[in-house]
């Protein structure tokens, strides 16, 4: 009978340290789990990625001023074009047409492409593409191609 109550009370003691022991390292191991789990999670939700890896023109240039230039006309000399580009992403066109007493004016906003270095100007009559680039930017054919021949370096306007 002696024996009996010894190892019961032995076993039952061997329980309660073994299930102290036990439960102390899952609690520990499932909070530390639970909480980098929950961090992670939190983490992704709060912060989603809105823009392209690495730099684009539109992140890594100043791309924001005036740039102007003379560009090809089909029945004059050709257009002396003065385009403002602004932070907010809007701009400013002034278009003359040399030796015609014409004059085009335009405001609007413009968007980046997915690649973030072609602008499209939205405005009452433009609709032009560029392609910015530093100190510069190249006015692109209908397509939003960059236009290429002898003449394409007449294309660009230049920041001021």
């Amino acid at each position: 009978m002696m024996k009996n109550k010894t190892l019961i009370l032995g076993i039952g003691a061997a329980l309660f340290l073994a299930s102290c022991s036990k439960k102390e390292t899952v609690d520990t191991k499932t909070s530390t789990t639970d909480s980098t789990a929950t961090a992670a999670t939190t983490d992704s939700i709060a912060h989603p990625i809105t823009s392209a890896q690495g730099d684009t023109t539109e992140n890594s240039l100043d791309w924001n001023g005036t740039y102007e230039g003379t560009v090809p006309c089909a029945d004059c000399p050709g257009i002396k074009t003065s385009l403002t580009l602004n932070n907010d992403k809007t701009f400013s066109i002034t278009e003359e047409y040399l030796e015609r007493k014409s004059k085009n004016e335009d405001k609007g906003t413009f968007t980046w492409d997915a690649t973030g270095s072609i602008i499209t100007l939205k405005g009452k009559t433009a609709e032009n593409k560029y392609k910015v680039a530093e100190g510069m930017i190249f006015q692109l054919d209908m397509e939003g191609k960059e236009i290429d021949g002898p003449n394409k370096d007449l294309y660009i306007l230049k920041k001021k």
